[in-house]
């Protein structure tokens, strides 16, 4: 079993900054990549920015220069730090993970999402 636990949503005003964290936990062998997406109302999920296990970053257009993701540190956790936030940044935020596992039947591969954080900007 795996799961991902996300915190640091909330309410902001325009122009304030906000931290998500996501913490991989359970039988996990190796993380690959991890990352985040967000859904706004009537809208489809988009990514927000992704990290790869090398260190490697992508990031949505419309949040390069204000975003910047981080980790995943020694207990498996990916940050998203969030500044200059935009009322159109108002979404709920996911985080993912594509992740090797280990079971009684040997290693495999899956990708999992967390339940989602609200993030609302204030105009």
């Amino acid at each position: 079993q795996v799961q991902l636990v996300e915190s640091g949503g909330g309410l902001v005003q325009a122009g304030g900054s906000l931290r998500l964290s996501c913490a991989a936990s359970g039988s996990i062998f190796s993380i690959n990549v991890m990352g985040w997406y967000r859904q706004a109302p009537g809208k489809l999920r988009e990514l927000v920015a992704v990290i790869t296990s090398g260190g490697r970053t992508n990031y949505a257009d419309s949040v390069k220069g204000r975003f910047t993701i981080s980790g995943v540190d020694a207990k498996n956790t990916v940050y998203l730090q969030m500044n200059s936030l935009k009322p159109e940044d108002t979404a709920v935020y996911y985080c993912n993970a594509a992740l090797d596992y280990y079971s009684g039947y040997g290693r495999g591969s899956s990708v999992y999402w967390g339940q989602g954080t609200q993030v609302t900007v204030s105009s």
